[in-house]
């Protein structure tokens, strides 16, 4: 768990559902929030304070620069226009899902090899991507929050290439209300997607845990096939 001296700042991008359900929890948790979208900041300034009281709006560049964990709460369509440069160096969590038929067919992530993710981390090469937040409903981020050692807990995945980074993230998940499975590869995150056995599930750690087992073990075989 982080403490209140060494909690890290957090830039969320987009403010639609999910970034302000995000922002809620986090700023409830003790957390210092800048929130952006694609503009001048002036112009979600009234939904932020009505809706995320106590995070500040802020050019999307400002508050990446600033941050020490970034986080991308945009449809994940517009992820192609997203100005990759200012992410060089960052820690960046992936809350993104793509879906088809609402984001409509992105040839970016067309290529069935890797996961979505994977895919965001090669065009963010100068980054560390995280994977988690995607398999949990924005309308579920504040009600499913309970205590440390709640039978009741949730927990939620989080995929990284990075160890280090992966548990940064699951700090602040954890001071948030929830436990954490860590998987130490990105591609793992493939069990959170839609149409995962996670997704949208609310289990605790160990029945996390054994739901995408089976999962991963099927994505391993057919990245083998594939590769034969």
């Amino acid at each position: 768990m982080t403490t209140g001296t060494t909690r890290p700042r957090v830039a969320i991008l987009g403010v639609g559902h999910v970034g302000s359900a995000l922002a809620r929890i986090l700023l409830d948790a003790g957390y210092e929030v800048d929130v952006a979208a694609s503009g001048d900041p002036q112009r979600i300034q009234l939904i932020v304070s009505v809706v995320m009281p106590g995070a500040r709006a802020r050019w999307a560049a400002e508050a990446v620069a600033e941050a020490d964990i970034v986080i991308l709460a945009i449809p994940l369509h517009r992820f192609a226009g997203l100005d990759r440069s200012m992410l060089d160096g960052k820690l960046v969590v992936d809350s993104m899902n793509y879906w088809s038929p609402t984001d409509g067919v992105q040839s970016l992530f067309e290529d069935t090899s890797l996961t979505s993710s994977e895919v965001v981390q090669r065009e963010l090469a100068g980054s560390t991507v995280v994977k988690t937040f995607n398999h949990i409903g924005y309308h579920e981020m504040e009600e499913d929050r309970r205590p440390a050692g709640d039978p009741d807990r949730r927990a939620l995945g989080v995929a990284s290439d990075d160890e280090e980074a992966a548990a940064l993230v699951a700090s602040l998940i954890e001071d948030a209300g929830y436990d954490t499975v860590l998987l130490p590869r990105l591609h793992d995150g493939v069990a959170f997607e839609p149409g995962g056995p996670v997704f949208g599930a609310r289990l605790d750690a160990p029945a996390f845990r054994a739901a995408i087992a089976t999962t991963l073990d099927a994505f391993e075989l057919d990245a083998a096939a594939a590769a034969a």
